[in-house]
């Protein structure tokens, strides 16, 4: 899971740099994102993730979050109000850890 902000409609450069200086890692892994920004919560940067990730043979999985920062509302222990960003976050989740699965089961049944 890679969380990231949103920057003149793209993620930071710095998270290029770290995905693109370890590469062999992160073959045939699953990934999500979690991603926070203004107007469009983060997706642009998540939207080119995506593409990144696919270069770099994983898998990124449909369930994502995205934290509109304009008008957040947290709870007391700081999570957000909204019951929307929960159920995303399990969603996503969820998924990511069965693509887990499923692909350390490939990575081990069929070594490259």
């Amino acid at each position: 899971m890679v969380v990231t902000p949103e920057y003149n409609h793209g993620y930071p450069g710095q998270l290029k740099n770290a995905l693109d200086a370890v590469y062999g890692p992160w073959n045939h892994k699953a990934i999500t994102f979690v991603s926070y920004g203004g107007f469009a919560a983060g997706a642009r940067a998540t939207e080119q993730l995506r593409l990144v990730a696919i270069e770099l043979r994983m898998v990124p999985v449909r369930d994502e979050v995205n934290v509109k920062l304009a008008g957040y509302a947290a709870d007391e222990q700081g999570r957000p109000a909204d019951p929307a960003y929960a159920r995303k976050a399990k969603a996503a989740v969820d998924d990511l850890l069965w693509w887990a699965r499923v692909l350390k089961e490939g990575r081990e049944r069929h070594p490259r």
